[in-house]
């Protein structure tokens, strides 16, 4: 994919300069051809012997080589590259780029470019909250500038929260994805439903069930290579997601489920129901927790609204729905009859009967049915893998 391609690294003064080398050697082992241009500042981080020594070409920071007198020609540069990635991207750097304050070779060749330019935010985490890190990236997006998100965890401050680069790996997806041939869901809006739901009994407890979320989250995942646009609506986990860089609503019960769902329905061109939403509902929630006082105790339960039932009534012909059906009984039966009720374009079959398959399972092996009456069977795989599989089946239906 990167076999070839000319690609600018941009490194900044920012302690996640590091990273930069791991990047820059992603980059070579898939072939690129990496100049590094450092900004002064990034000096004190990291040095240009080890990056030049990665890269492969003397690293760049002066517009004149004080060795030998060589001007370093930004405009040479700009028009050189297929692609510039700058990581980190420091406030500073963001600012300028986003203000043409052109005072260093970097941003001299950002302005002087007219290849595709990424930028991969590092900052801590007050200085990425401030409003004029906001407009920064706001303006680059609107001058064609693509934001790799900054990502959440410890920062080099002790603090914890958003303002870490993106790591290396998820730089080189972006970019991946970006210049891979079209996919056919490659700018749609796709939404994902995924875990579980918790239905209150009181503060204290609640009914759930065993999803974990995991296939959700890879459906999330592999739909974002593919560059969708994706947003992710999550029950109750204990998942890592900081791969995922959408858009992600948090949501307990069934009740606020459908809602998160209902807000941003409309505008999505593929929605698949991935989530395992309680059936039923406490119809009285305790306002204090329940004392174990006698030997019985019994709860009146209520539907909780069909969520995939409900949207799937709100269709439009330019729509694509998919569902999940975990039966353990007349599992083809009923997950035909879940398609037809739901309005959904495929069901994915999961058999509680099958090993290796169904919640906290790292596999699963699902059955694809579709409005056609065609049922296709796959074996047992990755949970990862079998994320591949249904995107590929809307793939070849949209």
């Amino acid at each position: 994919m990167l076999q070839g391609k000319k690609i600018i690294v941009g490194v900044c003064g920012g302690i996640a300069a590091y990273k930069s080398a791991f990047l820059v050697r992603l980059l070579k082992k898939q072939g690129a051809e990496v100049q590094v241009i450092m900004t002064p500042s990034a000096h004190s981080f990291i040095t240009p012997l080890t990056l030049s020594t990665l890269s492969g070409k003397p690293v760049l920071t002066h517009f004149q080589n004080n060795e030998n007198g060589q001007w370093n020609n930004h405009v040479e540069l700009g028009l050189w590259a297929d692609l510039i990635v700058i990581a980190p991207a420091t406030a500073s750097t963001l600012s300028k780029m986003a203000n043409g304050q052109s005072d260093n070779l970097l941003v001299t060749t950002y302005l002087s470019a007219r290849c595709p330019v990424f930028v991969a935010p590092a900052m801590d985490l007050d200085m990425f909250r401030h409003p004029t890190t906001g407009n920064s990236l706001t303006l680059l997006q609107k001058h064609g500038v693509n934001i790799i998100d900054a990502e959440e965890g410890e920062l080099a401050s002790g603090l914890e929260g958003k303002g870490r680069m993106a790591e290396p790996e998820h730089i080189m997806e972006a970019i991946t994805v970006f210049l891979s041939p079209n996919s056919a869901i490659k700018g749609k809006k796709l939404l994902v439903t995924a875990g579980p739901t918790y239905e209150p009994i009181d503060p204290v407890r609640f009914i759930g069930n065993h999803s974990s979320g995991k296939m959700g989250l890879e459906l999330a995942l592999e739909a974002q290579k593919l560059g969708a646009v994706v947003t992710l609506v999550l029950g109750p986990n204990s998942l890592n997601i900081s791969a995922f860089h959408g858009n992600v609503i948090n949501a307990t019960d069934a009740r606020s489920m459908y809602e998160a769902c209902s807000k941003v329905f409309e505008k999505q061109d593929i929605v698949i129901f991935a989530a395992a939403v309680a059936d039923y509902t406490p119809g009285k929630v305790a306002d204090q927790k329940i004392k174990k006082e006698t030997e019985t105790y019994s709860l009146e339960m209520s539907k909780t609204i069909d969520i995939a039932k409900t949207l799937g009534q709100k269709k439009t012909g330019r729509q694509f729905t998919v569902g999940f059906a975990l039966e353990t009984e007349n599992e083809v039966e009923h997950a035909k009859s879940k398609l037809e009720k739901k309005n959904l374009d495929l069901i994915v079959l999961n058999s509680l009967n099958d090993a290796g398959a169904g919640f906290q399972k790292d596999t699963n092996r699902i059955t694809i049915i579709d409005r056609q009456n065609k049922i296709q069977k796959f074996e047992l795989k990755s949970k990862t893998q079998v994320a591949k599989d249904i995107l590929h089946e809307i793939e070849n239906r949209i």
